[in-house]
């Protein structure tokens, strides 16, 4: 395997509980992935684990070919970005200035801000189409504006490689048409994309999906291949088919107690 970041082998342990056994996965520069399973499959450990946050206690992670224990954590925190699904950014915090939080590991905390900082922070909140909220205080946001807060935070850090734990979490469906839409526009920006996704159908957005299940990849490739795939309806425990419209328009799936 060869890519911007690789789990080689992964195993990490949560505890006493060894939570990921030998994955292996890798993502390269303009790619995007759905990372699937059922609850308690270890996906938010392995996007933690991606991101440099979790030790292996067996094989590694490396990103641009090194291993990513080896980087200093300034600089892993201008190649990665990590947005997970709850923020505890204090709730008087106004959303630019959350925002602008994605731009210290270009400049840390002290320094000022530069035009291309406050370029950053703008065009955020431009993709995330939160303008409007920009001044606003984030506890007076619904769990929706505060997720898509978080987002910019993310896209304002410029990463090569962007992490996402269930980033559609809180959002109405136009919200989440809108999500995907961003990163899509991302992902062709050349960053990689990786996105951890409840919703099966949603996550059939990316060209590429994984299906992790007890700790291990069990299938990836094509959406359609993942989720029609018999380790898919064993690990979800359900039948899962694809219909296609009669329209030829874009493949939906059926969902049924087996």
């Amino acid at each position: 395997m060869s890519g911007l970041v690789e789990a080689r082998g992964l195993h990490v342990a949560r505890g006493r509980r060894e939570v990921l056994r030998g994955v292996d996965l890798a993502l390269s520069a303009g790619e995007a992935l759905a990372l699937v399973g059922p609850n308690a499959a270890g996906k938010s450990t392995l996007v933690r684990a991606l991101a440099g946050l979790l030790p292996a206690t067996q094989g590694e992670v490396r990103l641009d070919g090194r291993p990513i224990g080896s980087w200093p954590r300034p600089l892993v925190a201008r190649r990665v970005a990590l947005v997970a699904a709850d923020d505890e950014a204090p709730a008087r915090l106004r959303v630019e200035d959350r925002v602008a939080l994605g731009r210290y590991p270009h400049r840390g905390p002290l320094a000022a801000f530069t035009a291309e900082d406050r370029a950053a922070v703008a065009r955020a909140l431009r993709l995330t189409q939160i303008e409007h909220l920009a001044r606003r205080a984030l506890g007076t946001l619904s769990a929706g504006e505060r997720q898509l807060a978080l987002l910019a935070r993310g896209l304002a850090q410029e990463p090569a490689l962007l992490l996402l734990d269930e980033p559609a979490a809180h959002l109405d469906v136009r919200h989440q048409l809108h999500l995907f839409h961003v990163l899509d526009e991302v992902r062709r920006s050349g960053v990689a994309v990786l996105a951890v996704v409840h919703d099966l159908q949603r996550a059939a957005w990316a060209p590429r999906m994984a299906l992790l299940d007890r700790g291990r990849i069990a299938t990836e490739g094509p959406p359609a291949q993942v989720l029609e795939s018999a380790a898919a309806a064993q690990a979800f425990g359900i039948t899962i088919r694809g219909v296609t419209p009669g329209d030829g328009g874009e493949r939906l799936w059926r969902f049924e107690e087996r």
